[in-house]
Formats: C-alpha cells, structure tokens, sequence
C-alpha cells in the first residue's frame, strides 16, 4: 500500500512562468483543434461546453474543473492512484506528473514536484452529462 499526502498547489517552476493548480473545461476547448489527433474533441462535449450544460459539476467560477496539480510525491505506477481530501472523501485520480517534477523520483523538491489529476467533478460530469450513464452515479455516494 503506497500512501503520500500534499496540497493542492500551482507552482512557479522558472522566472516569470507559473502554473496554476486547475485547468478547466474551457482550456480544453481553447486547445480543441478539429480533427486533430491530439486536440480533438467529441462533438456531445463541444455541445455540452456550447450550451454550458453543466449541472452541479460547475464550480466558482462556472466552469467544470478537469484537472488540478498537488504536491504529493509518488513514482511510476502511481496513475490511478485516488486523492482524497482530509474527510477521505475522493476528490480525484493521479495520472502524471508536471515535467519539472520528473526528477522527484530521485530528488523530491517541493518548489517543483507536482502531481496532476483529474477532477472528481469532471469524472462525474464525464459519466452524468456526457455518457448518460445515471444508472453509476446512483451506485455513488456523491458529497458536495
């Protein structure tokens, strides 16, 4: 059982760049290139984006959050790994790491290790409003 803990954190890992600690569904769209092998995105969620068709997945700023950075340290074979916050409630699922953090594994730094996740809001967006799947989501305790 590996088990790590940090905070959700951006990071300014050289002069003059920094990182915030969400990116949003909004960031996906600006990235969105039809057709594009890599930013390609499916026509349900450009319409969900388009009619901001949200629901409870939405946050502050009324955007659903997709993914977010920690200051966990974990090694290769942690993606999957859950976060949880201090409730123990799942608040999302590890799956890399920011390029100026690869060295952690080595060399833990905490001016620039960080982790990167998926939202647990975006999953539960992802299975409600684009896969309609409700059937999982009433399997699930779902704390807001």
């Amino acid at each position: 059982l590996r088990v790590t803990y940090g905070q959700v954190k951006g990071s300014n890992p050289r002069d003059a760049v920094y990182y915030g600690y969400q990116t949003h569904l909004s960031g996906v769209m600006e990235k969105y290139v039809p057709g594009d092998y890599e930013f390609d995105v499916p026509a349900k969620l450009v319409n969900l984006y388009n009619t901001k068709d949200y629901g409870m997945y939405k946050d502050q700023t009324g955007d659903v959050p997709v993914n977010f950075t920690a200051t966990n340290h974990t090694t290769g074979g942690n993606s999957g790994s859950p976060a949880l916050d201090a409730e123990g409630n799942l608040i999302g699922l590890n799956f890399d790491r920011q390029w100026e953090g690869t060295m952690s594994d080595i060399n833990f730094d905490p001016r620039f290790s960080r982790n990167i996740m998926v939202d647990s809001k975006y999953i539960l967006f992802i299975v409600d409003k684009y896969a309609d799947a409700k059937w999982l989501l009433n399997e699930m305790k779902i704390v807001k």
